[in-house]
């Protein structure tokens, strides 16, 4: 049953996801969906510990309602990443 409510807050856009964004590679990654914010929460100690395992570096970690795409994106350009931008965004005078 939970299942078809999982597909259902897909469908449209309301299941919960976790992001990781990490800086080397420069990825993000999807995992879910989730049913809750508290299923995401439990499960992304799994994702940063496999993450962790394989040498990933800079991890930052949401869980967020979203409808992703594609499930990991890779930046092969080397262009700054969202966060970057934003950063470096805040950092301008006005």
């Amino acid at each position: 049953m939970k299942e078809v409510l999982i597909k259902i807050l897909q469908f449209l856009g309301l299941a919960f996801w976790v992001e990781i964004i990490t800086d080397n590679p420069r990825c993000t990654y999807y995992f879910g969906p989730f049913f809750s914010d508290k299923d995401a929460q439990v499960a992304k100690i799994g994702y940063v510990e496999d993450l962790e395992n394989e040498g990933a570096q800079g991890i930052v970690v949401s869980v967020r309602r979203c409808k992703p795409r594609k499930l990991t994106l890779f930046d092969e350009l080397g262009e700054p990443s969202e966060r970057e931008k934003i950063h470096s965004l805040s950092r301008q005078p006005s």
